[in-house]
């Protein structure tokens, strides 16, 4: 609910230049006291770098900041601070070995004397601040060791903890669950009714439509327009972002299954903390149909796709690969046998950051014709493979030589698909693979993913989007607490699966 119709944040004409790319085109946007407006545009659209001008990351080659109607100028994060304005990035900017209220509290630590920090005290105020918008968070919990939902609570608490007044949010459903999200969404409302302002950077059209008060859309640097959260469209708003229609559901023909290319038989693995994960999981993928695998975050999918990957040992049953024994195998030899593998986390596992893109598509192949022979590597082809690749793919934000850490989330994404399905692999194993695309994007991939299946490729689709699961599976797979609890066909109700997906029991599964 809007309190004031007075905005408390104008952003007049900003543009912003970096080599080769126009990232904002003279955009103006502005906030009111108590609204949630969302900014919202495919991945390069220029939403993070509008943000990071308000934040202080970035300095605008032209254009007027304006708070309350004064006009001023951010140069630091520091200056966006003292002015009242927070912000939680996609990737969360916290320290794992520090806990919940170490991190809230640093730069701006209660202390004995001016000296020691105080702990009891950081604690008490990190429980008063929770308590007030009602985060159910443990002060003392380290970081490492509380769940991506809870870390962005810390993030916002951060942020309330400098008293701000107006909140950015950069993709911050990314990593969360449906659940989570809805957690999320409720913590908004609660924080909007007490006055504060938030700018929701998302390509969610759904998410956009649910926690919105006003929509500004974005493309290619330039300010499409605004809308209210009244009379607004999925439809309307992807033509907004995309420039055409965009097509909202997968259309595909009945699959035509193979013979077996993945067989997982009575897996077992353990984590992280040496307990079981994995609990004796069987099933398989055939050439020419897109299995899904469904379940709440943090239920065995995560080790169930590292075992098949050869990226953690099974601790007991046996993995095959187009008929080849890979239990226990490397990585690399798993990927030579004709697997390709989009992993969940595409900083951590799917990208070297300061390589270049043609490196980054180049990692599996580096080592063969035509990359290389006899131990030589031609760069020529390897950046000449990579220029078709990153066009083919939409990858906007630089070329074969720009390094992948200075492209958007969504963009490194589209590298790391590019590189996996153009191997065309026997088995593709996609972990999240929309996980922080744009409608337009997500639609490309999804055609991809099709694509794949349709040329006898079997696909083993790994998602916390249920819409995804449905929209793509041939076959749908429950695991609940390590174990595969349920299959259905891909006709399945999404009140059903969420069921499996909890522990309970639906209909008979198929």
């Amino acid at each position: 609910m809007v309190d004031d119709e007075r905005p408390v944040l104008e952003l007049r004409g900003v543009t912003k230049h970096f080599p080769g790319v126009l990232a904002n085109d003279h955009i103006d946007f502005d906030l009111r006291r108590g609204e949630v407006h969302a900014l919202l545009g495919e991945n390069g659209a220029g939403k993070s770098t509008l943000m990071n001008i308000l934040y202080g990351l970035y300095h605008p080659d032209e254009g007027e900041i304006r708070i309350k109607g004064e006009p001023v100028r951010i140069n630091s994060p520091k200056d966006a601070i003292a002015r009242g304005i927070g912000m939680v990035h996609q990737h969360f900017m916290l320290i794992p070995v520090m806990t919940v209220a170490e991190n809230i509290v640093l730069a701006s630590e209660p202390t004995h004397a001016g000296v020691l920090l105080d702990y009891r005290a950081a604690n008490r105020r990190v429980e008063h601040l929770a308590g007030t918008f009602n985060f159910a968070i443990d002060p003392q919990a380290r970081v490492e060791n509380i769940g991506v939902g809870q870390q962005q609570r810390v993030e916002i608490l951060k942020a309330l903890y400098r008293s701000a007044d107006i909140l950015i949010l950069d993709e911050p459903t990314a990593v969360l669950t449906p659940q989570e999200a809805g957690e999320l969404f409720e913590i908004l409302g609660t924080l909007t009714r007490e006055g504060l302002s938030v700018i929701f950077i998302s390509h969610k059209l759904n998410e956009v439509l649910e926690i919105a008060d006003r929509i500004t859309v974005l493309r290619r640097g330039k300010k499409i327009g605004t809308v209210p959260h009244e009379g607004a469209t999925e439809g309307g708003l992807a033509r907004m972002m995309v420039g055409r229609e965009v097509l909202l559901r997968v259309e595909k023909a009945a699959a035509a299954p193979g013979q077996p290319f993945l067989e997982v038989e009575d897996v077992h693995v353990l984590d992280d903390r040496g307990l079981e994960a994995v609990k004796g999981v069987t099933f398989d993928v055939r050439a020419g149909e897109i299995v899904g695998l469904a379940g709440v975050d943090g239920n065995g999918q995560s080790e169930v796709v590292e075992a098949v990957t050869g990226l953690r040992r099974t601790s007991a049953g046996r993995v095959r690969l187009g008929g080849h024994d890979v239990t226990g195998s490397s990585a690399n030899r798993i990927l030579d046998l004709g697997l390709g593998h989009i992993p969940e986390d595409r900083q951590r596992r799917g990208l070297v950051l300061n390589f270049s893109l043609a490196e980054n598509l180049a990692l599996h192949d580096f080592d063969k014709e035509p990359n290389s022979r006899f131990g030589w590597l031609f760069p020529r082809r390897i950046i000449h493979r990579a220029r078709g690749l990153l066009k083919q793919f939409d990858v906007r934000g630089g070329g074969p030589q720009t390094l992948a850490s200075a492209l958007s989330g969504g963009n490194q994404q589209k590298v790391v698909l590019a590189r996996e399905i153009a191997r065309d692999p026997r088995v593709l194993i996609a972990a999240q693979p929309t996980r922080g695309l744009d409608v337009g994007a997500i639609e490309f991939v999804h055609q991809r993913l099709i694509e794949a299946r349709d040329s006898g490729e079997a696909v083993l689709l790994v998602s916390l989007e249920l819409e995804e699961i449905l929209s793509l599976s041939d076959r749908i797979l429950v695991i609940y607490e390590g174990r595969i609890v349920a299959e259905y066909p891909p006709d399945v109700t999404e009140e059903e699966l969420g069921i499996a997906m909890t522990g309970g029991r639906g209909r008979e599964a198929a």
